[in-house]
């Protein structure tokens, strides 16, 4: 399949000449891009001779919306979460794409089987699974350490401040789980209004001891640099932080939200068909677990999970550390797309009204 698409790719090359040799994409920086570097541009460059840009943004679907809507787009290729991906689609701000350009599993499943459940859609091919979970400092708290969502709202007991990604997704689920509210209940508890206003209340117990987050990269240095007792984080930055750099960070999964994240092209992108290809390359089942090497995010691919092992360290198993593990998945929250994509505007200009206020 690799000979194929390298000798698609060089047929486009000619047909559209050297300006296709370069393709822009554009993620969220860090050991998240820096995954993605590794895992997919660098071996992308390797086979076909096209030069892969990485661009960084907090969030790259607000960026892809505006280039969309000004009829300036200079991206080729965005990752964005599911949610947003959906929500964008539904826009008519993203081409559509085929699913037959998918190769089949390395084992040979066919790539709509190979995926898991709504991993692919009209307009976005999904590279992995993350989470948002929250994460301290282990000499914070060396006597008695929190373990459950309901301790990050504990001031009492776990005294400090806390770090929250400034916007309502994950906010809002994790208040009710920490008011108790058990995770399969939790959105049709947020379909109503008592239910916002039982999340939004709950946020109230600690927003004066919130400093607010928005780039991935920010909540291990906050707690690096001792800004924050816990924070709120995507669980791949912690684990980066804790193994790759020796950082005395505890990730707690304990009312974590799980959700995917992948690939979607922009409406009037520069380069559709080399777009195509890279996305195709990409969510190979080689190279979903090669990411897997470098953060503990899981593979969008069934055919991925045995090829996962050892982290770029050599040792570390990165199985256990990935928000799919059993483990981590006992008192877990699957993140509802289809929820946000409907409620994201009216939920946050809420949770803006309720920061200002």
């Amino acid at each position: 399949m690799k000979k194929t698409l390298i000798l698609t790719t060089a047929l486009i090359g000619l047909a559209v000449g050297a300006s296709a040799q370069e393709l822009t994409v554009m993620s969220w920086g860090g050991a998240y891009g820096k995954s993605q570097v590794e895992a997919y541009h660098k071996p992308f460059t390797e086979e076909t001779g096209i030069k892969v840009i990485s661009v960084d943004a907090d969030n790259p679907a607000t960026p892809i919306k505006a280039q969309v809507e000004a009829g300036n787009v200079t991206v080729d290729v965005a990752d964005v979460e599911y949610a947003d991906g959906v929500r964008l689609c539904d826009e008519g701000l993203l081409e559509e794409i085929d699913p037959s350009i998918l190769p089949d599993g390395s084992d040979g499943t066919p790539a709509m089987d190979d995926f898991l459940p709504g991993a692919v859609t009209d307009c976005l091919v999904t590279s992995i699974v993350f989470s948002t979970i929250y994460a301290y400092d282990s000499t914070a708290f060396p006597d008695n350490p929190p373990s459950t969502i309901a301790d990050f709202f504990d001031l009492e007991t776990y005294p400090g401040k806390r770090g929250l990604r400034k916007g309502a997704k994950a906010n809002l689920e994790m208040a009710l789980m920490a008011d108790g509210v058990a995770p399969e209940e939790v959105y049709g508890m947020l379909e109503t209004d008592e239910g916002v206003d039982r999340a939004f209340a709950k946020l109230d117990e600690i927003k004066d001891q919130v400093v607010w987050w928005e780039a991935g990269a920010q909540p291990p240095q906050l707690l690096a640099d001792g800004e924050v007792a816990m924070t709120t984080a995507y669980n791949g930055r912690i684990f980066n932080a804790a193994v790759g750099e020796d950082q005395p960070f505890v990730t707690v999964f304990d009312g974590q939200i799980y959700e995917y994240d992948g690939y979607v092209i922009p409406k009037g992108a520069p380069n559709l068909d080399l777009a195509l290809q890279f996305i195709a390359f990409a969510t190979e089942t080689e190279q979903l677990a090669e990411q897997a090497k470098w953060i503990s995010y899981g593979p969008a691919r069934k055919s991925s999970g045995p090829l996962v092992g050892l982290y770029q360290d050599g040792k570390t198993e990165m199985g256990p550390h990935m928000p799919t593990a059993e483990d981590n998945l006992k008192k877990a929250l699957a993140s509802d797309f289809e929820f946000w994509a409907d409620r994201d505007t009216e939920l946050n200009e809420r949770f803006n009204a309720w920061l200002a206020g």
